[in-house]
This record gives C-alpha cells, structure tokens and sequence, in this order.
C-alpha cells in the first residue's frame, strides 16, 4: 500500500555519518509552515521558489539555538516533488542533522519512507516511472558509464523510444480497426507484418541491453582460473595495477580465494583470484580448489588461464560461453599454441589492453554499441511481454492481429507507469533511500 500523499514528510537526504554539510528536505502541503516554526530569518511562507535565505535553526518551545544554516524553497509545481518543499542546509553532524529532523517531527511532520519524495514526484506527473527507476540508477552508479545511462534514462531517451514504439503499433492498430469497421470504404491495406518485425526488432535491441545494464549498474564477479602456477595472481595484480595478491614460484601458494574490485570498459568488477585446479590428498587445497570451480560456475565471466610455456594441462569444467581463454606467460618461449587463446604477459603487459577489450566484449555484448539501455528488470520483463506478445499478434489472422497489438501496447505503456499497480509502484520505490 502507498503512503498518504496528504501529510508533510520530513527526512535526512545525506548520507548517514559525519560531513561539512548535511540535508534536511521536507515536501508536502505544510512544508513552509512547519520550517516557519523553527527557523530564525527570513519568512519561508514568503520567500519565492528557488531562494536561498541564511538563518538559524530554533526549537521553538525553548529557543535553543540549534545550527547556522541555509533555507532553500520551492513551490509547487515547480519542484522535484512537485509540492510546497523545503531544504534545510546544516551542518553535517549526526547530533545537528537528528536534533533538525525531531523539530520538525514535532511540528506534525512524518518521516518520510524510503523514496517517497521521488514516489511523490511521479504521482504528481513530475516524472514517469522509467525516470524514477533512472533516478535509483544514478543514486547507485559505481562508474561512469552507469551515471551516463541513469542520466539518459532520466532526461526521458528510454522513455521516447517506448513511447515511438507505441505510437507506430497504434498507428497499425488504427488502421487495421478501419480496414476490418469499413471495409467497403476502400481503406488502403497496411504491410501490418513488417510493422510488427520492425516494432519487435526496436523491442529486442532494447531488451540487448538488459543483461549489460544489469553489470553496468550493480557490477559484476569475474573469476580467474587455471593450474597452479598459470600466473593468475600476477594477471590479478597487472589489472589492479598494484601489488595485491602474493606471487610465487611455488606452486599452491594461492590456497583460498582473494577477491579485488576494480573498472573495466566501465563496468565495475570484483575480480576473484582462485586457487590452482589439480588433483591434491592436501584437504585445504583440494577445498580450494573445489571452492574455485564452484566460483567460475556462478561468476559473470571467467578468465581461464593456461602458462604457455609449459605443456597444457587437461581443461577443467567450466561455462565456456562466458569464459575467455588466456594464454599466460608469453613473454617466455612457447611451447603451443592456440588461437582460441588471448596471449597474455603480466610481466611485460602484453595483450594486457586486448584482454580488457575481451572482458567489456563478453561482458556488454552488443549492447555497448546501442545508446539507450534498461536500467531495471521490470523494464526487461515489461519489454519481453510486449514482444511475445507481438510475435503471436503476428501469426494471428487480421481479425484477431489487432487484439494482440492492443495487448502490447497496454505492456508497453507500464515502463512510464501507466496501468501499473500499487503493489508494483510500491516494490519499486522501497529500494530508494530514506530521503530520496
């Protein structure tokens, strides 16, 4: 169940702990009443939107100075719920911060719910849901290249290729209900077919994206495996470009497994170093090992290495479709060859920049040459029905096409929000931060 629109909401919008400025934001029909009540300066109830005024932070009943602060205001429409709002600038101190939002708790204020002021910006028609969920995007990007895909998401790019989807599959659908409501009007038929393949190719370079906007924005695990001494610790340590796991000439040095993070093509990755896959009687090597194979099979993408200067080992088990061959140490004379293999040196660097190109490659696919990418799962399971759902309107004679188009422009229509229900609004909004 959605929270009340109607009361005035209050909440810390910095992050919890200690900084130089801290955020008080307060959103609702007595959003300038309530900041009157506590503020020292200027009259919040008549300062224009979009002024910052210099004043103090009072308790009311014992006029206690609480902090210096700035007062910002904005009025409805023209702000980000699009209610009467308020921001109060305060130190960033946790004492301040809980001292500022119990005054206003006590003014009738509530505490606001995790998203509820983004949740009130797109009950108020501010922004359509798929903004919404770029909003929690930028809120988690890890990269840069995460913030820019939130952004294009919220400055509405996914929302107008859905909406141009729509509007041709509507276009269709209009004029195969005036091909079957007067047929003896002599209305021109419709290539309807190659509408719909075109509409379901849209969808599908789309839906490309889904599982590269997953990585880009939530990271991805990236497992690197192979015999003992195949230099896997020291491949970890050439993408790190810094010392981080041990190295030796010993073989079983790495017994556990050692985890890293680190960006590549844009994509944050925790990298694991595995330990070295052979038969041992040691019981602590051999659950290592077992623990490094358990570990390719769950990871995005594994990194399978094999010493080129050394006779090649039998090749274990693992997910080969999402597993790049690498053949390490050649810098040193070598004694096979393969070109399904990346040859690698950690020593020299070489290769090293054509394996990054080969990790973005099988991590982004070919969603990296697209513009626009999903950003949620709903958005990817909303895209998928609309599709199935053309895919049978295709098949349908004309009589029937026209209810399966209907059907995917109603799905289509719930990226923006429209027909979506509360339970599902709600599921969304929760994962937003308390003050967002």
């Amino acid at each position: 169940m959605l929270p009340s629109r109607h009361d005035t909401i209050a909440a810390v919008a910095t992050p919890a702990g200690s900084g130089g400025i801290g955020v008080v934001r307060v959103s609702g029909p007595r959003a300038l009443a309530v900041c009157k009540a506590i503020w020292q300066g200027h009259d919040p109830q008549n300062s224009p939107g979009g002024r910052f005024w210099h004043g103090f932070v009072r308790d009311p009943v014992s006029g206690e100075l609480i902090d210096e602060a700035l007062l910002l205001v904005f009025r409805a429409p023209r702000s980000y719920t699009g209610e009467d709002a308020v921001e109060l600038q305060t130190h960033g101190s946790a004492a301040v911060l809980r001292r500022v939002l119990q005054l206003l708790l006590d003014q009738g204020c509530r505490v606001a719910a995790p998203g509820e002021f983004t949740l009130r910006a797109f009950l108020n028609g501010r922004i359509d849901l798929a903004q919404a969920e770029s909003v929690l995007a930028l809120v988690e990007a890890q990269s840069d290249s995460a913030r820019r895909q939130a952004l294009l998401g919220l400055n509405r790019r996914l929302s107008a290729e859905i909406a141009s989807i729509n509007d041709d599959l509507l276009g269709l659908l209009s004029h195969i209900q005036a091909l079957l409501d007067y047929p003896e009007e002599g209305v021109e038929p419709h290539s309807a077919h190659s509408l719909i393949d075109r509409a379901i190719t849209r969808l599908e370079n789309l839906l490309a994206t889904a599982s590269a906007g997953r990585k880009l924005l939530q990271g991805a695990r990236l497992a690197i495996i192979g015999a003992p001494n195949a230099g896997k610790s020291s491949l970890l340590n050439a993408l790190l470009g810094y010392r981080r796991a041990l190295v030796a000439n010993e073989p079983g040095t790495t017994r556990d497994y050692l985890e890293a993070p680190l960006e590549i093509g844009g994509v944050p990755l925790l990298a694991v170093d595995t330990a070295g896959i052979r038969q041992s009687e040691d019981p602590v090597e051999a659950a290592g090992v077992e623990n490094a194979i358990a570990i390719a099979a769950a990871a995005d993408l594994v990194l399978y290495l094999v010493d080129s200067s050394s006779p090649r080992p039998p090749e274990p088990d693992l997910p080969w479709s999402r597993t790049v061959r690498i053949a390490s140490k050649c810098d040193l004379p070598a004694v096979w060859s393969d070109e399904r293999f990346l040859a690698v040196s950690s020593v020299s660097g070489a290769g090293l920049n054509e394996l990054r190109e080969a990790i973005k490659s099988k991590l982004l696919g070919g969603a990296d040459s697209k513009e626009v990418w999903l950003v949620s799962e709903r958005q990817a399971e909303t895209l998928r029905e609309a599709r199935d759902l053309l895919r049978e309107a295709r098949k349908a004679p004309e009589d029937l096409m026209g209810m399966g188009i209907e059907a995917a422009t109603r799905a289509l229509a719930q990226v923006s929000g429209e027909n979506v229900d509360e339970e599902t609004i709600a599921r969304i909004f929760s994962n937003f931060c308390v003050g967002k």
